[in-house]
């Protein structure tokens, strides 16, 4: 009898303003309760009412640190994790991201309680995110993190090139290439556009200065495409949101360019069928799970070299870009220059990429790689000493 495998999660916060993480957690976790052999839990800590995203399945045991906003939210946390290992006796700790307390905490108990830990540093080892506030995190490397990172019996990524970050730290242990897993929705329906009517090119995203949205508005505003609309869509993050505004307002754009606000569920669905072409212009993403979002729904992407899609290029159904506003322009140069019958080819190849990103592959992957770590299984294709 093929003896079971207890995974308890761990992700600083379960909001959905919060980005990628707290959807491709839980979204991970619900497809691997479902698998044969495996028990899961999820631990993690929101604020009073903040709770906003799910693992959507009863198999997962949900277990939640709840804090008043002006509180501190560690000591919940430490109580949550305390109800979770109890509960769930894991075999493997699995934590998401890296830098937080809750994260220093969970590397804490598993060095104390010999639990094997995987980690997954959801981008926050690259480049750019080592700079943002980089007195801090050299800081935090010197006094604690680098320890943390080392205690990894190995580390989950989505793409090569954030195996090439953790190489470059120093880091030497196994790492499992898993990427980020999408739903795909039904096909889209072949509607006509009524006559008079824009296209639109969509961003959905943390409005964040990673997300290089004041080199969209400037290639925007280089292009001035006639029968086109902007259309971006996320939670203001830190502020952000008036100084795009404010850039879209100087280079005299306001007319074609809309911002509409946080969008989930079905206005995220409209949002991404109503679009023509989506774009992400980030200087960093480990994944970028957008992306993979709108190829599912058969809309071709721009994106740029900080992210890891060459794929786009070489599968047909995108152009991949330096992350600068020139560059940014002439991708939407090429883009506006077809027909909307051949962006619908583009969209239509891009559906069929975003298949390999479906959610039961990669979480046999996942399930896969965690039974290697624990000596009951062959080493994954996925994994790479």
């Amino acid at each position: 009898m093929t003896a079971t495998t207890a995974v308890l999660h761990s992700v600083s916060s379960l909001d959905a303003a919060d980005g990628g993480p707290p959807l491709s957690v839980s979204r991970l976790c619900r497809e691997l309760a479902d698998l044969e052999g495996m028990s899961v839990s999820l631990v993690s800590q929101i604020e009073t009412g903040r709770a906003t995203i799910s693992p959507g399945s009863p198999k997962v045991n949900l277990f939640l640190g709840e804090a008043d906003r002006r509180g501190i939210l560690r000591l919940p946390f430490r109580r949550a994790l305390g109800r979770a290992l109890s509960a769930s006796a894991p075999s493997i700790l699995h934590d998401h991201g890296i830098w937080l307390p809750p994260n220093h905490y969970v590397a804490t108990i598993a060095r104390r309680r010999e639990i094997p830990l995987v980690i997954h540093p959801r981008g926050m080892l690259e480049p750019w995110a080592l700079t943002h506030r980089g007195w801090k995190k050299r800081l935090a490397l010197r006094l604690y993190q680098r320890r943390n990172l080392e205690l990894a019996a190995l580390f989950f990524v989505t793409a090569e090139q954030e195996l090439e970050s953790l190489r470059a730290l120093g880091l030497k242990q196994p790492v499992a290439i898993v990427p980020n897993g999408v739903d795909l929705p039904p096909p889209p329906l072949a509607v006509e556009r009524k006559a008079g009517l824009p296209r639109n090119l969509v961003f959905l995203g943390r409005i964040h200065p990673k997300k290089g949205l004041l080199d969209l508005v400037e290639a925007w505003s280089r292009v001035r495409p006639a029968d086109w609309r902007l259309r971006f869509a996320g939670p203001d993050e830190g502020g952000h949101l008036t100084e795009v505004m404010r850039r879209v307002e100087v280079r005299d754009v306001r007319g074609s360019v809309e911002y509409v606000g946080v969008v989930e569920g079905a206005t995220k669905t409209a949002l991404f069928a109503g679009a023509d072409l989506f774009v992400l212009p980030s200087y960093s993403e480990n994944f970028g799970l957008v992306v993979a979002e709108a190829l599912a729904h058969g809309v071709p992407v721009i994106t740029t070299r900080a992210t890891p899609w060459s794929g786009l290029a070489s599968r047909g159904c995108g152009w991949w870009v330096e992350p600068t506003a020139e560059a940014l322009a002439e991708g939407l140069r090429a883009a506006f220059a077809l027909d909307p019958a051949a962006l619908r080819v583009m969209g239509a190849k891009g559906r069929e990429y975003a298949r390999e990103f479906h959610w039961p592959t990669i979480a046999r992957q996942t399930a896969d790689v965690y039974r290697w770590v624990l000596g009951r299984g062959s080493k994954p294709a996925c994994v790479v000493d």
